[in-house]
């Protein structure tokens, strides 16, 4: 049987400051294959300045993070990393099929085709649509396709949930479980209580 490689993703003594504002100091924590972790807290706290942080869209003012021991703008992490931000990130003038594509085009291709990725997401059929006509939540569930046929171990996301109704939280949280269960790692924010079993998830509360 094939040994999966487990990554850790490691944070050191990390502080964020915004406006002459301490957002979080000291943080610290470390994240392995198949583990969740969950950012808690308020408006305002920090938790998308820390995504951000992950995402290396903007420094830590101190400590670093580190993918597999090494300092990820030394590393192979952004070709590991996908990030959904509270916006889908997908363009509304294009056909669902061809925002995938383009998605496809940019990354390494994964686990689905994207006919698969379109029936994982209960969006089969919805090819030649133009995303401008999509419900609120199909767009969200079609940000998240783009998951599925693209090759990243770490999932960073913001807030997936938006928009999305019961059955659409259900299949999420089952698409993160597959994940976890195929050596991945996520870190999200969520005001939705999220259910994944047989998952370890741990958190982090920024006050």
């Amino acid at each position: 049987m094939e040994t999966k490689p487990i990554y850790s993703l490691r944070g050191t003594e990390l502080s964020c400051i915004r406006d002459d504002r301490v957002l979080f100091e000291g943080l610290a924590f470390e994240l392995r294959s198949g583990q969740v972790l969950l950012l808690e807290g308020k408006n305002g706290s920090g938790k998308t300045s820390l995504l951000r942080i992950l995402c290396g869209f903007r420094e830590p003012d101190s400590g670093q993070v580190l993918w597999c021991g090494d300092a990820i703008n030394d590393s192979e992490y952004y070709a590991d990393m996908a990030y959904i931000g509270h916006l889908d990130g997908v363009k509304k003038e294009l056909t669902v099929f061809e925002n995938l594509k383009i998605s496809l085009a940019l990354g390494r291709s994964g686990h689905y085709t994207i006919q698969q990725a379109l029936s994982k997401v209960h969006l089969s059929g919805y090819d030649d649509a133009l995303v401008q006509a999509l419900s609120a939540g199909q767009k969200r569930r079609l940000s998240l396709a783009r998951l599925l046929i693209t090759q990243n171990i770490v999932w960073i996301l913001d807030e997936p949930f938006t928009s999305l109704d019961k059955q659409g939280i259900a299949l999420i949280e089952t698409l993160m479980t597959e994940h976890c269960a195929n050596g991945g790692m996520i870190i999200l924010t969520s005001h939705h209580d999220i259910e994944l079993h047989s998952v370890d998830v741990q958190r982090i509360i920024l006050s």
